[in-house]
């Protein structure tokens, strides 16, 4: 017996329809840092897909490490398929962090790290560290990436091994940071680019999934 809501049928002999949206998340791409000045997934370009086909797509990043001491990673946008990572985008941001020996910690709002109608790189970690054992790991989804009606709406959450300063006397810290806005564009993000504001992705990997 099948289940029919409003007309469309949801379950039939005991399969979900295709057409129903099940929240499953389909590797879509893998692309790991050597030295990599930025990693950039590309619509239509080295089997990346970024259009309608899914409801929303996810970026996982895996022990992303910098080459550059204290460094920010940061994303944009592209509408015209990678040409330029310009889109304007207005972002609001807070963080928690301690220090490994207790002597630092704190919640709260985190102003250098929004952006207003900015059209630069979005910061998503910011003191990144370049010690032998640190890394940054996170999520970013980014939703309706296609629509050319709608802004293009993201959340993140990330979490990297840091120092404030680059003094190597100064306690290692974990800082964990949530960040969200929209990408004030009405035209098609075909394109996501990835790097540090200084520096190289020395090592790291990032993956791309769909979810529909």
């Amino acid at each position: 017996m099948g289940v029919i809501s409003n007309g469309t049928t949801l379950l039939d002999a005991g399969a979900i329809d295709s057409g129903i949206p099940t929240g499953a998340m389909t590797l879509i791409k893998t692309l790991t840092a050597s030295s990599s000045g930025t990693l950039s997934f590309v619509h239509g370009t080295s089997s990346v897909v970024l259009d309608g086909t899914y409801d929303s797509y996810v970026f996982k990043f895996f022990d992303i490490h910098p080459s550059t001491d204290i460094s920010q990673f940061s994303f944009n946008m592209s509408v015209d398929t990678g040409s330029n990572y310009n889109v304007e985008k207005t972002t609001t941001s807070f963080r928690a962090y301690h220090s490994e020996d207790n002597s630092e910690n704190a919640l709260g709002y985190f102003t250098g790290m929004d952006l207003a109608q900015g059209a630069g790189f979005q910061p998503i970690t910011y003191y990144s560290g370049i010690q032998n054992d640190a890394s940054n790991v996170g999520t970013l989804q980014i939703f309706s990436p296609s629509s050319t009606t709608f802004v293009k709406h993201f959340t993140c959450i990330t979490n990297e091994m840091s120092r404030e300063d680059a003094a190597a006397s100064n306690p290692p810290l974990t800082h964990n940071y949530f960040i969200a806005g929209y990408g004030n564009t009405t035209s098609a993000v075909d394109a996501i680019q990835f790097k540090f504001h200084q520096g190289n992705i020395d090592t790291g990997t990032i993956k791309l999934y769909g979810i529909k």
